[in-house]
């Protein structure tokens, strides 16, 4: 009697579809090249960050009622206008603050809440209540919390050289002219000169004098705001149709203008401002702050200055979501353009913060760990299944997070420790589908009877066989990342990018597994030729993979010989 005819498998699980959909499609190796390059477009692409940028938002409202004492302020502006900021939904703290003539009313948002959004809540609930307030009352106030832009990316402290013909405001002018030039820069939101002074005329008054001519602060005060106006200009239409314009200039342009204001008369003699102050050009004085030094070392030969010495920082924040890299490279590139121009003046620059390059360098070191980390589970898959096997399942990873960093690209997301910390954490999780799959090929190809039967059959069959527990493995390890997602607080919105990019990872890991394992497979492995085990030398227990008990024709044919 002849053997029966083994009947054709029937695919049960998405997994044995994927496979066979695929398995000899010409476009499957179009689709894993196209996979790969957007994981390495999103990769250059994507912004990136040293830590996940977190949305907070909140604002201060102030109100101003001249001649209010802080108790009154607080019960007819303060105390009323929380109450009615309680009722915007999403606001976590209400606080107030009242003094002479001035409440400010501060609000903060639940951590994640959208800025835009609030910002426009808060100042919607602030009009609407307009008519409640009491008479006298200015129009408030309201400033937003905009902590997106306020944090720097790049700060550069800027100085003068020793052989510097630059005065103190000339220095400050061509640092305000940079930092005009910076701002242009795309995706800069914010430039500060921290330590930066104008130029204005200084008067110190002798009191002794003033008590001599029988004057006061505010009479000189009053005498100079008098003089110190711009009278608008005058614009007017001839009967030929032509625009005449025509204004007064300042009346103070210099320190003899100065000088030569008139405070009063003594004695039927008019008394001058020079008659009891003097007046100097320089800056402005009344910014009190401290001076900023910059330290050279001391092996530092390049310039005969002095240890400390007083600079301005220039510090340079970036649009939300945009590539701090990028930026920062931006900017340097145009300071770097300004090299010659620097030397002329004599200025002198030091980088003092590049958070763009500390981004770069913790994104380059966790990809460099991550390579590694592939490589070695490579060498451990040859000794445990073999190069061909491990072969394959080491295209996979690279797949799996290329698929990953396209979608974190496509949803907005950034690269950052953490984004790549949830890839670290998943690598060893994003292996087990396609290891599952080429271990059930490998156990396929080495059982009895496997050279009646067709490949890419047998390939299809063993994808099927471990698709039903594979997707309920990993459904069970997504959903343990899930709870995550709904952590609140700073650290629900820091931990973000762990529950959004782990489970989209070992969704796209089953996915890569039933689509490339079978095919690569197809092109790299063979079924392996069973007659060579009947040799002794390479099968010390003389049993056969065929028959395992020498009941084959080549098994006894081998005992005749023997005998």
């Amino acid at each position: 009697m002849g053997q029966k005819a083994a009947e054709p498998y029937v695919i049960k699980d998405v997994a044995g579809k994927l496979g066979q959909g695929f398995l000899r499609n010409p476009l499957t190796a179009v689709l894993g090249i196209v996979i790969l390059a957007l994981g390495w477009i999103a990769l250059s692409t994507m912004p990136r960050e040293e830590d996940p940028q977190i949305a907070i938002s909140g604002g201060g409202i102030m109100v101003i009622m001249p001649g209010a004492t802080p108790l009154e302020i607080e019960n007819i502006i303060s105390k009323p206008l929380e109450k009615k900021l309680r009722e915007v939904r999403g606001i976590q703290h209400v606080y107030s603050t009242s003094m002479d003539s001035v409440g400010i009313v501060n609000v903060m948002y639940y951590i994640g809440e959208n800025r835009e959004d609030s910002n426009l809540k808060l100042y919607d609930k602030i009009m609407q209540n307009m008519d409640s307030m009491p008479k006298g009352v200015e129009q408030p106030l309201v400033k937003p919390f905009d902590i997106d832009i306020d944090v720097p990316i790049i700060t550069l402290a800027l100085y003068q050289t020793k052989d510097s013909k630059l005065s103190l405001v000339e220095f400050n002018e061509e640092l305000r002219n940079l930092k005009h030039k910076v701002s242009s820069i795309d995706n800069v939101a914010k430039t500060t000169l921290h330590g930066s002074h104008k130029e204005q005329f200084n008067i110190e008054v002798d009191v002794n004098k003033l008590s001599a001519y029988h004057l006061s602060m505010g009479q000189i005060m009053t005498a100079l705001q008098q003089l110190a106006v711009n009278v608008p200009d005058v614009k007017g239409r001839t009967k030929g149709n032509k625009l005449v314009f025509f204004g007064v200039s300042n009346a103070i342009t210099s320190v003899k203008d100065i000088e030569g204001v008139r405070v009063t008369s003594y004695r039927d003699s008019p008394v001058y401002l020079r008659d009891v102050a003097r007046v100097e050009q320089g800056i402005d004085k009344q910014k009190f702050q401290d001076v900023e030094l910059i330290f050279r070392p001391n092996n530092d030969t390049s310039q005969a200055l002095s240890p400390n010495i007083p600079q301005v920082t220039l510090s340079v924040s970036k649009l939300a979501g945009t590539n701090a890299v990028f930026v920062a490279q931006d900017v340097m590139k145009l300071i770097e353009e300004q090299k010659p121009l620097f030397k002329e003046l004599g200025i002198e620059y030091r980088k003092t913060r590049d958070y763009g390059e500390r981004a770069n360098a913790a994104v380059d070191e966790l990809m460099h760990h991550l390579v590694i980390t592939i490589i070695i589970i490579a060498i451990m898959l040859v000794f445990a299944l073999g190069w061909r096997e491990s072969l394959i399942v080491t295209f996979s990873v690279p797949a799996i997070l290329a698929i990953t960093l396209f979608i974190a690209y496509m949803t907005g997301q950034t690269m950052n420790r953490i984004t790549l910390f949830a890839f670290l954490l998943s690598l060893g999780l994003l292996v087990d589908a396609a290891i599952i799959v080429i271990e059930n090929i490998h156990r396929h190809l080495h059982s009895p009877g496997v050279e009646d039967r067709e490949m890419g059959e047998l390939l299809v069959e063993a994808t099927d066989e471990v698709g039903g527990p594979t997707n309920i493995a990993t459904l069970a390890i997504i959903m343990t990342m899930v709870p995550m997602a709904f952590v609140g607080g700073m650290m629900g919105s820091f931990m973000k990018p762990i529950p959004y990019n782990v489970p989209v990872a070992l969704f796209a890991s089953l996915i890569v597994a039933y689509i490339f394992t079978p095919y690569l497979s197809l092109k790299l492995l063979k079924k392996p030729k069973h007659d060579e085990c009947h040799d002794t030398e390479h099968n010390p227990y003389g049993i056969c993979e065929i028959c395992s008990d020498g009941t084959c024709p080549t098994c006894q044919d081998k005992k005749k010989e023997e005998k």
